[in-house]
């Protein structure tokens, strides 16, 4: 491929795992497979070898959920960035160095963020973080986690704003990381879920006149990916239908031509082009790649026949530059694929790498934000910030008390459970038994 970028073009690395709460266990120490592979994409880019100007690494599942839900998940979170950051800086082809920008987790939905010390990293401002649940009663077991940043431009210009979500001139740059709700059925909950991130997962006013919050589509740049969760609808109709859950389908999808066709299926892409969920964003020929889900544990290519494989975990992105009318982003999508050789969860972790397009010749003097649809426009909720903290509440009630009885259990809370009850019955009985001196009178 021909050299096709400027200077001015930021390339952005975007990585998600759904780590099946391993914790610590959940990662090899060498990453090298999941993101050198990236930086080596620089080929395509220059003639000279070129590491990404921003690294972003989403994880859902991060730890067992008793822990997650008790917020006990700095040792983990904490191991990660170490390891992250020292695997990125190692295989960076010029030796590059990274500073971490931000880092957010929620129970086990977690985002990291870097920045190449001798570009973006120095440019970082107004640096903010968020959270959401979307679980029962807002548990955050599902929701999405978000950074938003701003990077300076020339001088007299506004910036553009970066937003990731778990999901220059100077510009707001958003990455939102998302964990949404599981099981092939639960297609409108997964709606649902996205939904109330986009009016929950809030950020500081956009204008310095304003007080109303802005959600995650008041940005320059948006990167929205995760375990999203959507699921393959194979219609009764179709020959591969019967063979879904059997070994034939996992040889049928080996075919990139069957991969095309099936996409078809797909739930994300079906609301998408009827405009139900995540609206204005993009994303690239994710059928290139197999399905990211449900393998089974300890195996490189091996499908588990308890779930219909599908590509669960995705990456999506929106820029200002974008046409609310036209189907293709301006972000050029280098690279987009999955891992197969981690085995220590039911999900291949993926991974890809956009190429930003280059600033316009006239900077504008405020904050480009991305072009939405006119009938699409979404509102913060004004009760954001009380369902937040009652889900986060729950969070750590529940998990606390889980976190005990698996304590009492070593390490199962079943066990925990039945030792609870056994101590009690040891206990009551020992404070109604009879002494000596009730049986003599």
């Amino acid at each position: 491929m021909a050299s096709s970028s400027t200077p001015d073009q930021l390339v952005v690395q975007i990585a998600s795992y759904n780590t099946n709460l391993q914790g610590v266990l959940g990662l090899p120490q060498d990453l090298v497979d999941w993101l050198a592979p990236t930086l080596q994409v620089s080929n395509f880019l220059s003639r000279e070898r070129r590491a990404p100007d921003i690294v972003a690494v989403g994880f859902q599942e991060l730890l067992p959920l008793h822990l997650g839900l008790s917020g006990l998940s700095k040792k983990v979170i904490d191991n990660r960035d170490a390891l992250i950051r020292s695997q990125i800086e190692a295989h960076a082809p010029n030796k590059e160095s990274y500073s971490l920008i931000a880092k957010v987790v929620n129970v086990g939905i977690a985002l990291l963020v870097y920045g190449r010390d001798d570009g973006v990293a120095r440019q970082v401002s107004e640096v903010e973080t968020a959270w959401t649940g979307c679980g029962p009663g807002y548990m955050g077991n599902k929701g999405a986690v978000g950074v938003r940043f701003r990077v300076a431009g020339p001088e007299r210009t506004a910036g553009e704003t970066f937003t990731y979500v778990g999901f220059f001139f100077s510009s707001l740059e958003l990455f939102v990381n998302c964990h949404l709700t599981p099981f092939d059925h639960k297609l409108k909950q997964r709606l649902d879920d996205y939904r109330y991130i986009t009016e929950s997962l809030l950020f500081k006013p956009s204008t310095p006149d304003s007080k109303v919050p802005s959600t995650l589509l008041e940005t320059s740049h948006l990167f929205v990916f995760g375990d999203f969760n959507f699921r393959l609808d194979i219609p009764k109709t179709h020959s591969l239908y019967a063979k879904r859950l059997t070994g034939d389908f996992a040889q049928a999808i080996e075919s990139e031509k069957s991969r095309e066709v099936l996409k078809e299926f797909d739930q994300l892409t079906i609301e998408m082009r009827k405009g139900n969920v995540f609206v204005g964003l993009h994303e690239g020929e994710f059928w290139k790649f197999k399905c990211s889900y449900k393998y089974k544990l300890g195996e490189v290519d091996k499908y588990s026949t308890k779930r219909v494989p599908a590509w669960t975990d995705r990456v999506l992105y929106a820029t200002y530059t974008d046409s609310p009318d036209v189907e293709r982003s301006t972000i050029k999508n280098v690279l987009y694929t999955s891992v197969p050789g981690y085995t220590t969860s039911d999900h291949k972790p993926i991974v890809s790498v956009l190429l930003l397009p280059p600033r316009p010749a006239q900077a504008p003097s405020s904050t480009p934000t991305i072009r939405l649809p006119a009938t699409y426009a979404p509102k913060p909720d004004p009760r954001a910030t009380i369902k937040r903290y009652t889900g986060r509440s729950l969070d750590r009630v529940i998990g606390i008390i889980w976190w005990l009885l698996t304590y009492l259990g070593a390490g199962s809370g079943v066990v925990g459970i039945f030792n609870l009850i056994l101590g009690f019955g040891a206990w009551t009985w020992w404070r109604i038994k009879p002494t000596a001196q009730d049986l003599a009178v």
